[in-house]
């Protein structure tokens, strides 16, 4: 376990950051982006033309042999729900700052723009099954608490299943939530299952991903003899980079996962940014908030 004044202090660290990146960056953004998605129910009323038929209550309309239709109004308050990833690879960095580092902030800094919009807050950490489950609360207090798990935190088991994860979050949360997966997506199975659990998730609740990943899993460096390790499996085994083939083989692999990714999130109608960890998430969060809008 961490020492408890580092802790604190790194926590303290990211609220400074991310808080003032919520406030002063995100604010309007977030709003405009997740506003008006939740829709609660509000009362039964005659039909009138112009109405949506898709609306139409049936019992109702039965009973009284009159059409009546269903009205909908927008949540005050809204549910941000965070699956953050915490396998092994996350460990993994060669530039700025390990992956886990980058997400800790993205999922810092989603989570104060959510307590500025009075709305409620609640984390999954997960690698190859649930690690840990926070139901949502609003506040500061609880903000910082979910920072300081994300810090200390240490997952039982370095493997990955997102679909896993997705199947639980949908079970879990009954009512109608924002959610951001938060992961390097580095499992390597993009299949149907994978894309049934995310069209499942996406259809009841509201889902975006955020694929952080270091430039290095893109492309390996020309610096001849490499040893690598799985950081989930933890196997090891020597490498040639000089080899122009294997690097040239490494990068069409690593093309043909992300467009697999692309593909799946896409048919799922989920939203999705990429940010390596030399690159600055600012831009990336933008980037999605503005899909959203």
């Amino acid at each position: 376990m961490k020492d408890t004044s580092e802790l604190l202090k790194k926590v303290r660290k990211i609220e400074i950051k991310t808080r003032g990146l919520s406030k002063n960056i995100f604010a309007g953004e977030y709003h405009t982006a997740f506003k008006g998605r939740g829709m609660t129910f509000a009362e039964v009323r005659e039909y009138q033309p112009g109405d949506d038929v898709k609306f139409i209550d049936w019992n109702v309309t039965a009973r009284f042999n009159h059409p009546y239709i269903k009205v909908f109004e927008e949540e005050r308050e809204l549910t941000v729900m965070l699956l953050v990833d915490v396998s092994g690879s996350g460990e993994f960095g060669t530039s700025v700052m390990s992956k886990k580092d980058m997400m800790v902030e993205i999922a810092a800094t989603i989570a104060f723009s959510a307590i500025q919009n009075n709305d409620k807050i609640g984390m999954i950490f997960f690698s190859d099954k649930i690690e840990k489950f926070i139901p949502p609360q609003k506040g500061k207090k609880h903000t910082l608490y979910l920072i300081r798990e994300l810090l200390s935190f240490e997952p039982e088991s370095r493997k990955t299943d997102v679909a896993g994860a997705l199947r639980y979050f949908t079970n879990v949360i009954k009512k109608h939530c924002s959610a951001f997966v938060i992961s390097d997506f580095m499992d390597n199975v993009v299949d149907s299952s994978f894309t049934s659990a995310l069209t499942i998730a996406n259809r009841k609740h509201d889902v975006a991903a955020i694929q952080v990943y270091d430039h290095r899993e893109s492309e390996l460096p020309d610096i001849g003899l490499m040893k690598v390790k799985d950081a989930e499996s933890g196997s090891d085994m020597w490498i040639d980079t000089s080899s122009k083939k294997l690097r040239s083989a490494y990068k069409a692999d690593w093309l043909r996962r992300q467009d697999e990714l692309r593909q799946a999130l896409s048919r799922s109608g989920v939203d999705t940014v990429s940010v390596a960890t030399n690159e600055d998430y600012v831009k990336a969060l933008m980037k999605l908030f503005k899909l959203r809008a």
